[in-house]
């Protein structure tokens, strides 16, 4: 009888490890203006990995999202909360593990996008070892976005994930970085979670392929005001602020609020003229 209640303790723990997850807290660097290599960002994101899927999102992002989910239960709007929140990070990627799926998620604008992943990601493993921190890890290097990368992975952490969209190797992705240098990943910490964080979509999401939403970013960055405007005719996006008519089918935008928005779009796609994908 003992042996059987043992047996059945066993099984339990067994269930409950497996459907734990873990968190792995990366120290990401950036050089996001292409115009002003000397300037670098530096923000914490965070990679969840349960059972069946893994998410990767800024720390900013999730602090944010989760003022402004508690200001709409409250009803008590305070912006200036989560001005110091911004973030180069402001995107999601899940990876689902059964499916061998990488969605991205992210916002154009005024409207929310998502697109599945459809490079494969080829890794070539290097016999270079190195102990970092706590771990002993091996080289690997891949081409993707147009970048060459630099992974140092371990076994000691038995998980094919990383940061961003990288996956695939034998062992969790402690370092990783660009040969130019504008982008790095440091593994700082590991904690265990109930479950991967989840982020509720608000509005509208444009599903479209990876080469439509290229096309849209650039129409974006040509000339973003126009792209606004054509988002807020189609009725998808709010408006900057009250128009001048309530009448839907004859909104006109403040001029003012739209001048400020091309102020603050322009100045912003200047310092983001670096992307992680060329």
């Amino acid at each position: 009888m003992k042996k059987i209640a043992f047996a059945l303790f066993m099984a339990l723990v067994g269930q409950t490890l497996s459907a734990q997850s873990s968190r792995f807290i990366y120290e990401v660097s950036m050089k996001p203006n292409a115009s002003d290599k000397s300037e670098v960002k530096t923000e914490l994101a965070y990679l969840d990995v349960g059972p069946k899927k893994s998410v990767y999102y800024g720390e900013n992002r999730f602090k944010r999202d989760s003022i402004m989910q508690r200001m709409r239960e409250t009803r008590n709007f305070d912006r200036s909360q989560t001005e110091t929140l911004q973030s180069n990070i402001d995107y999601i990627i899940e990876k689902d593990f059964a499916e061998q799926q990488v969605t991205y998620k992210g916002r154009i604008g005024r409207d929310q996008y998502e697109y599945v992943e459809d490079r494969k990601m080829n890794w070539k493993i290097l016999p270079e070892t190195v102990r970092i921190g706590d771990y002993k890890t091996q080289k690997a290097e891949t081409d993707f976005g147009g970048r060459k990368w630099t992974a140092w992975f371990t076994s000691d952490l038995p998980f094919q994930e990383g940061p961003y969209k990288f996956s695939g190797l034998p062992g969790l992705i402690v370092t990783l970085e660009d040969a130019d240098g504008d982008y790095g990943f440091n593994l700082k910490e590991v904690k265990k979670i109930s479950e991967p964080a989840s982020f509720d979509a608000r509005g509208t999401t444009v599903k479209l392929k990876r080469t439509e939403y290229e096309k849209q970013w650039e129409r974006f960055s040509k000339d973003p005001v126009s792209f606004m405007r054509s988002q807020m005719s189609s009725g998808r996006a709010g408006g900057p602020g009250q128009g001048q008519s309530g009448n839907r089918g004859g909104f006109q935008p403040d001029p003012q609020r739209m001048k400020q928005m091309e102020n603050r779009l322009k100045e912003t796609l200047s310092k983001s003229s670096n992307s992680i994908e060329k």
